[in-house]
């Protein structure tokens, strides 16, 4: 059977790029810009002449840009894009995917609020603000309808922060935390890790058994990850297979402690899913943050990058980033 690709024109391609969500550009192997999508011209806001990658985002991006363009392994980034309406800063995932010539494919899309959820709060707010001008008959009809929109309200936040398969906090939720905790340590310094944990050969699982069976999986093993850390540290959802733990006032060594107890705990536990015992192991990557040279990210960065370390040297291990 052919790929959808070679099935093609490419006027559907063309009408396909200008309807997705992501930005999506060509690069020339330097950066320089060659062609794109309606979504990355209009988050490219201000910088209209920008001819370069670079010269699209916010300066402190540049050199983290430069970095990937460097690189071209297709290796995931993340870089803020600029601020929204209520000057809260704005992230992007992106990847860089060699192309034919020696050119880069760029792809980024934005991780924040669904629209969806806006759109509901909005409209919850709009009901808040008709409550409030009716007449004096119908205050305490209001009162009691506004404490309803306000526990509705707080369900909404707390969903909009919850991983819907894991229930455990979601990505954007364990990033502001992470972001919150490096700014505690600056003003209060103290030892702070992190581990990323990755499950192994989670493809072979999907594709043996179903993602059905993938999903309960997944679902084990973040309970198994939230029972076996301590109560101050964090586990939550960093994306697909990954989990992020923080862990306050915790130098490396304890990390990697914490981390052989849980590399056992998934290890011998037997996931009964889709009819099915199985067994999975994972590989965590540990990094302490180095105070004055690490920010939120280089440390996420090289915990991601002690975790790989992990499995190249064969899995159900962890590894530690100096």
């Amino acid at each position: 059977m052919k790929k959808l690709a070679e099935l093609l024109t490419q006027n559907e391609m063309g009408e396909i790029l200008g309807h997705v969500h992501a930005m999506v550009a060509l690069l020339e192997h330097d950066g320089v810009l060659v062609a794109w999508n309606p979504v990355f011209e209009s988050n490219r806001g201000g910088m209209p002449l920008a001819k370069t990658l670079q010269a699209c985002f916010p300066e402190k991006e540049k050199d983290r840009i430069k970095e990937s363009l460097d690189a071209k392994l297709g290796s995931p980034f993340s870089i803020e894009i600029g601020l929204d309406g209520e000057n809260r800063a704005i992230f992007c995932d992106c990847v860089l995917i060699p192309a034919d010539g020696g050119r880069l494919l760029f792809i980024a899309e934005r991780f924040d609020t669904e629209t969806s959820l806006q759109e509901m709060i909005r409209h919850l707010n709009r009901q808040v603000k008709m409550f409030q001008v009716e007449s004096e008959s119908a205050k305490k009809i209001a009162r009691n309808k506004q404490t309803e929109v306000e526990a509705i309200l707080a369900q909404a936040n707390e969903l909009s922060n919850i991983d819907v398969l894991t229930f455990l906090p979601n990505r954007r939720m364990i990033i502001r935390t992470l972001q919150d905790e490096v700014l505690r340590i600056a003003r209060y310094p103290a030892p702070f890790s992190i581990s990323v944990v990755d499950v192994d050969f989670f493809k072979k699982v999907n594709d043996s058994h179903g993602h059905l069976v993938g999903d309960e999986v997944l679902r084990h093993v973040a309970y198994q990850l939230r029972d076996h850390i301590r109560h101050p540290d964090i586990v939550g959802r960093y994306g697909g297979e990954e989990f992020l733990i923080l862990l306050p006032n915790t130098e490396a060594t304890e990390a990697a402690g914490q981390a052989a107890r849980l590399c056992k705990s998934v290890r011998e536990a037997q996931f009964p899913v889709g009819g099915h015992d199985l067994k999975v192991t994972v590989s965590i990557g540990v990094a302490q943050f180095q105070p004055g040279v690490d920010t939120w990210d280089t440390l996420l960065n090289r915990a991601d990058t002690a975790m790989y370390e992990a499995k190249k040297q064969g899995r159900d291990r962890w590894w530690v980033m100096e």
